[in-house]
């Protein structure tokens, strides 16, 4: 409640900037007025509270695109007790999340090809329903009106960023006196930033361990704890990649059928080394993970307490089980996405 409060107070200033340039306008309308009445409203406009669109620089699958990836989306969704998603968007990241796009609040997966591809069937179904665990357990930070809170802070915080300046040049006395002026608003900014995510992390922190809970439910525990021990090699991924970028850049493929080819192979290899990982080097992962604290971000919890609160009590068995024809048709309905996001990663490294 509080974190909505403070939220609301941040759209409530971007509302007041935009009465304010109003009144300004049609008070000095014709004179001088109409110059801070501009700029209020141009100010207002830049902070207003933005609905998410759907990404134009990722491949994006609707249904009929992709009718069997769908039907294991709600299939898993149905298990969570929400509904599925209504397009599922395709990527480079090692991870996957979900969101809200558009005024009706439609939903959109995101599945990042490097951690898809490293997933046996059955985890890629538990990765599945910790992301429709999401839709279930809610997540105050992620909701529309703290959300865009967020992002206006942000914006006010850019607007606030000290200004670069050569100290010889005829305008350096100027901008210093200006970067000085910024000093105050930008912590203040800063500090309103520090109170959300104080107000929101362990909420956020709270759903990703129930999201845990319905991806064990519908994938087993076991699967649920081998997807979350895949994030711990995410920067052997990352090793992986670079060095396919590397090989591609010394002797790869020269024109687009080679550059086809090697997109094709690309997500084999990378699948094939992270298989080749030594469960010895893995428990050692798990152990130095548990020692440093590693978690996906700042907002999900460590990975190891992730790790141990899916083992309390009894393990849950698989509420959706694998089949291989699904999976069969499941990648050639992602076989397009794969060679364009491969060739991206060839045409701008990873």
């Amino acid at each position: 409640m509080l974190a909505v409060a403070v939220a609301l107070v941040v759209h409530a200033l971007t509302v007041a900037l935009t009465v304010g340039g109003i009144w300004f306008l049609v008070r000095g309308w014709g004179g001088l007025g109409m110059i801070p009445g501009a700029f209020l409203l141009a100010l207002g406009w830049s902070l207003r509270p933005r609905l998410t669109t759907l990404p134009e620089d990722k491949p994006v699958l609707r249904r009929a695109d992709a009718p069997e990836l769908f039907a294991l989306t709600d299939e898993i969704a149905r298990v969570a007790g929400t509904r599925g998603v209504d397009a599922i968007a395709i990527d480079a990241e090692i991870n996957a999340s979900v969101q809200s796009y558009g005024i009706r609040g439609q939903r959109l997966l995101t599945l990042g090809l490097p951690l898809w591809e490293a997933l046996t069937p059955q985890q890629r179904i538990a990765l599945l329903g910790h992301e429709m665990g999401h839709y279930v357990n809610g997540d105050t930070r992620h909701g529309l009106v703290v959300w865009s809170a967020y992002r206006s802070l942000t914006t006010w915080h850019y607007y606030f960023e000290p200004v670069d300046h050569d100290p010889l040049d005829d305008t350096g006395a100027l901008t210093l006196i200006l970067n000085l002026l910024y000093v105050v608003p930008r912590l203040l900014v800063r500090g309103m930033l520090t109170v959300l995510d104080g107000l929101t992390l362990r909420a956020t922190q709270r759903a990703e361990y129930l999201a845990d809970r319905v991806s064990a439910r519908t994938g087993s525990t076991q699967a649920a704890l081998e997807c979350m021990d895949q994030l711990l090699i995410a920067d052997s991924a990352s090793v992986t990649l670079q060095r396919e970028v590397n090989r591609a850049a010394l002797n790869g493929p020269r024109g687009r059928q080679q550059a086809a080819a090697w997109a094709e192979g690309l997500w084999e290899r990378l699948a094939a080394d992270l298989a080749s990982v030594p469960e010895h080097e893995r428990e050692r992962l798990r152990r130095a993970g548990a020692l440093r604290g590693h978690s996906v971000d700042a907002t999900h919890p460590p990975t190891h307490l992730r790790h141990a609160c899916l083992l309390i009590g009894e393990a849950a068995p698989a509420a959706v089980v694998a089949d291989d024809d699904q999976e069969r048709r499941i990648a050639g309905e992602l076989s397009a996405a794969r060679t364009k996001v491969a060739l991206q990663i060839l045409r701008d490294g990873y």
